[in-house]
């Protein structure tokens, strides 16, 4: 193909010559100063460049370099030996996991369903509370009660999930005698939720609770702070949206229904995908403060169970990687599904 100057100048008929696009050459001057640009910057704003390297650092100590210890679910497990150093054994840990049938596969089994049960749950109470507190904190009209509401309502998240779970530990504690239980477990009893054999025993030693204690602590927990993120959605409203819903007769309800909801709803799908994605990641360290051998059956979940094995007396940590990375590639899938139907769905999606 034949290329002429007409192709990438332009014909000033007045003189007769052929001149250079202006914007062609703006264009140009940023392509071959691109990485002068990019210096200048830097140089412009190096204080907001300065408080990033903390987070890289962090973000490089704890995310990244612990993937090198992934490669131990692929390797011969034999912890005296650095994991560069060892053997490569394939998929015999994953196929040990999924199908072997001994009591450790069956472990591992229970674990992955109360993993997912309890994620389950969480999604489906925990994720529309903050919304709900959000539409309830727009309707308060008074600032001053807002606020104080709002505090009350972040204040747990703040708390230390070791004060947090002791807190549920004391409120459910178990007695000999009524007087003795703890707060919630006498009320549960007087309202004939519980029978008194229960409450002796301590609702955190009977499995049937376990799953209902750590929902609701953990709706209790964050329930408010997670509502920040729908409350500034809403205040971002245009008053003219209510004005026009008033004016067909729209009341509070009508209004929460269609003019909230479907301006918030970017929002709550982009938190949906969010919260999918970590879906399977549910917080070890909480289970593990509140559950005991009593409440296995319920309450051991993936990371517990790779906590177990690889850190403890098992001494096994190449299961323990292994169970871990097939929990993170689940939740991988589940995000990037969640994203393509959102994406179908709503026309708004993460990426």
């Amino acid at each position: 193909m034949k290329v002429r100057a007409a192709d990438f100048l332009d014909y000033d008929q007045a003189a007769g010559v052929y001149r250079e696009n202006p914007e062609q050459v703006v264009r140009d001057d940023v392509e071959k100063h691109y990485w002068l640009h990019v210096v200048r910057s830097i140089a412009k704003d190096w204080r907001l460049y300065l408080m990033l390297i903390p987070m890289l650092v962090v973000f490089l100590c704890w995310r990244y370099l612990p993937m090198y210890e992934l490669l131990s679910c692929f390797k011969v497990d034999n912890s005296v030996v650095p994991v560069s150093g060892q053997l490569f054994s394939g998929f015999s840990y994953f196929k040990r996991l999924l199908f072997a049938g001994d009591s450790l596969s069956t472990e591992f089994w229970r674990a992955m369903r109360n993993t997912f049960i309890t994620s389950f749950y969480g999604l489906c109470f925990g994720f529309p509370t903050p919304i709900i507190l959000a539409l309830f904190f727009n309707e308060v009209k008074s600032n001053g009660a807002r606020s104080v509401y709002q505090v009350l309502t972040y204040l747990p998240k703040f708390m230390s999930t070791v004060v947090m779970t002791s807190l549920v530990a004391m409120l459910v504690k178990q007695g000999a005698q009524t007087t003795n239980m703890g707060i919630l477990s006498q009320a549960l009893v007087k309202l004939h939720f519980i029978s008194y054999e229960t409450g002796q025993a301590g609702l955190l030693n009977n499995p049937a609770f376990f799953r209902s204690l750590y929902q609701i602590s953990g709706i209790w927990e964050g329930a408010g702070y997670d509502s920040i993120v729908f409350f500034s959605a809403i205040i971002a409203i245009s008053p003219t949206s209510y004005e026009a819903a008033q004016i067909d007769g729209a009341n509070k309800w009508a209004q929460m229904r269609y003019v909230v909801l479907p301006s918030i709803l970017s929002t709550i799908v982009i938190m949906l995908i969010t919260r999918i994605g970590s879906l399977l990641n549910v917080g070890y360290e909480k289970v593990m403060l509140l559950y005991n051998t009593n409440t296995y059956v319920t309450a051991d979940v993936v990371s517990t169970f790779a906590n177990r094995y690889g850190m403890t007396g098992q001494g096994q940590p190449g299961l323990a990687a292994a169970a871990e990375m097939m929990n993170n590639v689940i939740g991988m899938l589940l995000v990037i599904g969640s994203n393509t139907i959102a994406r179908k769905a709503t026309n708004t999606s993460l990426y």
